[in-house]
Formats: C-alpha cells, sequence, structure tokens
C-alpha cells in the first residue's frame, strides 16, 4: 500500500467505489485511487434493504472471506467532511486488507445485521448487484 503522509486511506465497499452512484463525493473532495484489493478472509457482507436505497454492510468475523474493496486516499480536510456524513448503522472503523495492512473503511454496527442479508459469496459489490440486473432465465 502507498504511503502518503499527506493522505488518510479509506476502504469502500459499495456505492463509492469507482462507476457507483456516490464516488463522486469520494472525487469532489480530491480523493486519489490507492488500491483496488480485498479485504484478509475475515468478512461477511451484507446488503441493507432499508431505508432505501441497498446499502452495502461489512462484517468482522473469526472466519469469513475476503470480499472487495477500493481504498482512496483523502487529505485530512476530506476525510474529516466524507466521515461527518456517514449515517448509521453504517461507521468507519478498522478493515483488514489482504495484505495484512490496517485502513480505515466502512463497517456496520452489530444492530443495523439483525434485517440484514448476507450477500458474502458474490465477494464484492459488483458482483451482487450484476447478479441482481440479470433477468431470470425463462423457458
Amino acid at each position: 500500500m502507498a504511503d502518503d503522509p499527506e493522505r488518510i486511506p479509506l476502504a469502500v465497499v459499495g456505492a463509492h467505489l469507482a462507476g457507483e452512484r456516490l464516488h463522486h463525493q469520494l472525487t469532489d473532495r480530491g480523493a486519489v485511487l490507492i488500491a483496488a484489493t480485498t479485504t484478509s478472509a475475515r468478512y461477511r457482507f451484507h446488503v441493507l434493504d432499508e431505508p432505501a436505497p441497498a446499502r452495502p454492510a461489512l462484517e468482522r468475523v473469526a472466519d469469513g472471506a475476503s470480499i472487495e474493496v477500493e481504498v482512496w486516499g483523502l487529505d485530512p480536510a476530506g476525510f474529516g467532511t466524507f466521515v461527518a456524513g456517514v449515517a448509521p448503522p453504517l461507521a468507519i472503523g478498522s478493515v483488514e486488507l489482504a495484505d495484512g495492512t490496517w485502513v480505515s473503511g466502512f463497517v456496520c454496527e452489530s444492530g443495523g445485521l439483525a434485517a440484514a442479508t448476507d450477500i458474502t459469496r458474490f465477494g464484492g459489490w459488483r458482483a451482487w448487484r450484476a447478479a441482481q440486473a440479470d433477468p431470470p432465465i425463462r423457458l
């Protein structure tokens, strides 16, 4: 992971990924892509359906899977204004990456997972969204 003391690394897992609907919230703050990688294999990945639109929820567990993430670097002011806008039950916490490093990133408060749907098997937000777009096969 590139070490830039001027930028705070932030792992994103859903709507803030490049090409997704909230990505502009990073680029408007001058964020730069540091890495496209995965978490360590210690996560479960969920979707929160309420309140709409659907939001991803990352949960750290003892034995899980690797989940696709992008790590974006923000200057301290941009990081502060970004974090201030994160709505519960999502939060910014520590996320372990595949290479063993830890960065700030999106996590979910445990209470927010009660009605969530586990989507870990997809390995990431993009794959889950692509599966939702596939029409059923009709015979």
